[in-house]
This record gives C-alpha cells, sequence and structure tokens, in this order.
C-alpha cells in the first residue's frame, strides 16, 4: 500500500467552514459581551420590553420619601432618541443608585473605570461606586450647571468588589436632573467596549467567520424605524451609545445596541473572523406583518449602503461614516444574510427584490437565503426553490435535534445538488451540554466536513449567561466575573483551529478492495 501527499498542489479551496453565530439573547450582550456595567443607563426600561420593566428599574432610592423625591420626565431632555429622564430633588446625602446586573457590578481596584452621565440643577452631585455596606472604592463630586451637560472622569478605585453599586448624590439640598449614566472598565478587549474574558474565549476558536446580530432579534418587531419594538435596523446601532435608541429585545428584555454593528465589524476583525451580517427583509413571521412590496425599498437601500459601509472607501457617504468612527479601512465584507428562519411566501417574494437590487450593485457578495426553522418539511422545500430561482449563493438551514437525529442524519449532505447553493448551517446543536452530545456533534462535524456542498457551519446559542437563561443548551456559560467552556465548546474548538485552508493533492495504491466470490 502506498499514499502520496503532494502539499505543493491543491485540489480544491476549503470554504469558511466553521465560525460561530453571536445573538443577544441569554443576556449575552447587555450584562454579558458589552462591558458597560449600568443596568437601564437610559432610564429607558418598559413593559414593551418585559411585564415587570418600567423607568426605574434597577436604579432605587437612596433616602427616605420625607426627604427625596424621584420623578421620571421627558420634557426637553438631553437625548430625544431615549427620551426619559430623572428629576432628584431632596436633601443633602439623598439621591439614586443603580444596581448593576445580578447582584452588582464587578470592580477590580487594578483597573480604572470611565464614567459619564447627563446632568442639570442647582445642586452639586457626588458620583461613588460603593462596595459592601456602602463604603465608597472611589468618588467624586461635580459642579452642575442648570443646562444640560455631559461629565466624564476616570475612577480609580482602591478595593476591589464583586456587588458594587454605582450612587449619585445630591451633595446640597436642591434638585437634579440626570440621564444617560455610563460606566465602563479600561481592561477591556483590543480597546472596544468588549469584556476581556468572553473575548478571549471567541478569540480561542479561531473562527472563520462571525454571524451576527441574530437570528429571531433580527425580524421579530414591528415595520415602522422609529417605533419602540421595531425590528432590528443596522443604522439605529453606530454613533455615540447613549444615542443609539433602546429596543425591545424579542427575548424579553431591552437591547440598548451598546454593541452595534460597527463593533460586531471591529470585533469580527479582532478575532480573524469574516463578519456574516443578517439583515431584516421588511417581513416578520412571528406576527406575520409584511411590508408591501412598493414600500421595500428602506429596507434594501439598508442593505446597499451597509455594504458601503463595510467596504465602500471613504469617499462615499457611508464608506466616510465608517471613517468617522475611527475605521478607514474597508471590512471586506463577503457574506449577507437575509431573513432568519424565514417561513411564508410573503418572505420570499420580497426576498427577490433584495436579491435582484443587491446583485446589481454588488455582484460580488454572497447572498444567503432562509430554508426556515426546520430541517425538513413544505416551508423548508419552499426556501430551497427560492434559492434556485434567484440563484442564491448560500442557503441558511437551522436545527436543533436530539443526539438520536444527528446520529441517523449523518450522511444528510452526501447527495445535495453539488451545483446548487451551498449550505449554511446557521444554527445547530444537540439538546444538551453533556459530554455524550459534544461526541455526536463532533462526529456529526466530520460528515459537515466531507460534503462538497456544506459552506458554511456555526453552533448556536453562543452564550449564556447563567442569570438570565432564556435558552439551552449554549457553548460558552458565564456570570458576571466567570466563563464556563462546555465540551461542545472544545469540539468547536477543535474542528475551528484545525480545519484547514484547502484539500492537498492524494495518490494512493493499494488500497482497492478485493472482490468477494459469490456464494452458490
Amino acid at each position: 500500500m502506498k499514499i502520496q501527499i503532494d502539499t505543493q498542489k491543491r485540489t480544491k479551496e476549503i470554504f469558511d467552514l466553521f465560525g460561530i453565530f453571536f445573538e443577544d439573547l441569554n443576556h449575552a450582550a447587555d450584562g454579558g459581551l458589552y462591558a458597560q456595567l449600568v443596568q437601564n443607563p437610559n432610564f429607558e426600561f418598559l413593559p414593551i420590553d418585559r411585564w415587570d420593566y418600567h423607568n426605574l428599574y434597577a436604579w432605587e432610592k437612596i433616602g427616605g420619601d420625607d426627604a427625596v423625591a424621584i420623578e421620571v420626565l421627558k420634557d426637553n431632555p438631553p437625548i430625544p432618541q431615549n427620551p426619559h429622564y430623572v428629576k432628584i430633588t431632596g436633601k443633602r446625602g439623598t439621591g439614586i443608585r443603580n444596581l448593576g446586573y445580578a447582584g452588582g457590578m464587578v470592580i477590580d481596584k487594578s483597573d480604572t473605570y470611565d464614567i459619564f452621565f447627563y446632568a442639570k440643577g442647582n445642586t452639586r452631585v457626588k458620583v461613588a461606586l460603593e462596595g459592601q455596606n456602602k463604603n465608597p472604592l472611589c468618588e467624586k463630586v461635580f459642579e452642575i450647571t442648570s443646562d444640560w451637560k455631559k461629565y466624564t472622569h476616570k475612577f480609580s478605585p482602591h478595593t476591589s468588589c464583586d456587588s458594587a453599586t454605582l450612587a449619585v448624590y445630591l451633595e446640597d439640598d436642591g434638585e437634579a436632573c440626570l440621564d444617560a449614566v455610563y460606566l465602563f472598565p479600561n481592561d477591556t478587549f483590543e480597546g472596544l467596549p468588549i469584556r476581556n474574558d468572553l473575548a478571549q474565549a471567541l478569540l480561542e476558536l479561531k473562527p472563520k467567520f462571525m454571524r451576527f446580530p441574530g437570528g429571531c432579534l433580527v425580524h421579530d418587531g414591528s415595520l415602522e424605524d422609529t417605533a419602540r419594538d421595531s425590528m432590528y435596523r443596522w443604522k439605529n446601532t453606530i454613533g455615540p451609545v447613549e444615542f443609539r435608541p433602546a429596543r425591545r429585545n424579542n427575548w424579553q428584555y431591552n437591547q440598548t445596541l451598546g454593541l452595534g454593528f460597527y463593533e460586531y465589524f471591529v470585533l469580527s476583525e479582532k478575532i480573524g473572523a469574516k463578519p456574516l451580517p443578517v439583515l431584516p427583509a421588511a417581513y416578520n413571521p412571528h406576527r406575520m406583518l409584511a411590508l408591501p412590496l412598493d414600500q421595500l425599498k428602506p429596507y434594501i437601500d439598508d442593505c446597499l449602503d451597509l455594504i458601503e459601509f463595510a467596504n465602500g472607501d471613504t469617499s462615499t457617504p457611508w464608506g466616510r461614516k465608517r471613517a468617522e468612527l475611527g475605521h478607514p479601512e474597508p471590512f471586506n465584507l463577503e457574506y449577507l444574510a437575509i431573513g432568519n428562519e424565514e417561513v411564508g411566501d410573503e418572505f420570499f417574494e420580497r426576498y427577490a427584490y433584495f436579491h435582484k437590487a443587491i446583485k446589481e450593485k454588488y455582484p460580488e457578495i454572497k447572498i444567503i437565503n432562509s430554508s426556515g426553522p426546520f430541517n425538513s418539511g413544505s416551508e423548508y422545500e419552499k426556501g430551497y426553490k427560492s434559492a434556485y430561482e434567484n440563484g442564491s449563493d448560500l442557503i441558511d438551514e437551522h436545527y436543533y435535534c436530539s443526539p438520536t437525529w444527528f446520529l441517523a442524519n449523518m450522511h444528510r449532505y452526501d447527495n445535495f445538488d453539488p451545483n446548487g447553493p451551498k449550505v449554511f448551517l446557521g444554527e445547530y446543536a444537540s439538546w444538551g451540554n453533556e459530554v455524550y452530545n459534544a461526541v455526536v456533534e463532533a462526529a456529526y462535524m466530520t460528515h459537515l466536513q466531507n460534503a462538497p456542498v456544506v459552506a458554511l457551519a456555526c453552533y448556536a446559542p453562543l452564550f449564556c449567561n447563567v442569570n438570565y437563561i432564556n435558552w439551552q443548551p449554549d457553548l460558552i456559560w458565564f456570570d458576571k466575573n466567570r466563563v464556563v467552556k462546555t465540551a461542545n465548546y472544545y469540539v468547536q474548538k477543535l474542528f475551528s483551529v484545525f480545519q484547514g485552508d484547502y484539500v492537498a493533492d492524494v495518490k494512493k495504491e493499494g488500497f482497492e478492495t478485493p472482490r468477494q466470490k459469490k456464494k452458490i
């Protein structure tokens, strides 16, 4: 027997096979990857986000009712996109306190913390990071004026604490108005507002691509751009964080949008992954809302403008905007997905308009169609029919199944049409985080590697905050200062780190199977 491998001769390139998928569910962004520590910083938590939310959620009054009054107002706000703010009227030493996420903020004395807030009033205010028993870890007194102004400071705490709070006190009897209170550690990932340990877990995976920002988060919402519960519109997610309009998250909490498309693009670049954004197609399958065909232009323009934002030179409007945000070089976007887990004829009718407009202006962009949330059935077949009719480059499949299903379907893609759209397995997992689940997924991934039709695949979901569980299993579990990598994570890492770039030429001799004599 003889095997001859010629590493200088490439028989085919390997696709960007194994990547990651980030969606803000399980508080993966706010209270997770997004490093900002104040919960409800703009006083914009509302019942439309979750039934028990209100403007002062995660805030508490400092002082009794006879000493201080807290009002939520929205007349003449400093930030019209997030109009609510608070007015504190009281005696010296009263005020308001933010409790952070899940038992308080993690403050490290070896780090520094940047705070900013907007304020006006007739009294000085003291801002303090407080530890156990409300003892100050650091504090600063600000002289405020009768007009709205943004105040900033860098805190250097003298003690560490994993249950800290942020308090704002009146330093004199009087009143002060407060809005947009943000607190960021300086020890973040590559200068981004991103928690270091969680980003390091992504970096170690060496993913070839990163799909973002969803997920059902993308297409669930109203069709009105300015509505409080609008579906995801990427242009709302760039620029100063306090001016990004808070939105309902379909996973029953609030999105501050502190992690927006610019941050996602830069994060992808920093971890060596190609960006793979997902945009809505003016259709919400959860509520069966569809924008009329003659009104699709704003949504189609969002797609075209995003490509210009990612790839355009600085002479273009959106390329210039990217440069203004700090990244004059293009992000080299290759992939764009239209829709997520779409079902219904309304989507496929609209998809054709998006596909045509994008290909006419940017023929090099690989467009990803949707086959719905199931691994088979009528909606799945509609997705493939649409992909063939429109010439989609890839089609997005999603399925969460038992280990038994994965074992029974190892050869699922062996007989797919090699000349049709490539498969993007955009969400998959076996139901569990046990070692057995990980081994089954590993076995399945060997067949993904060997199937020429499979171009991309990513496990889902990626993150879960143990204090805010929407969905499980998940790849990485965490709390406010710890990270747990599952057995599934290590399988993904094994395949992702060693997935290779191309197939070398292989010649073999002596491996022919002897012909068996027929028995008479």
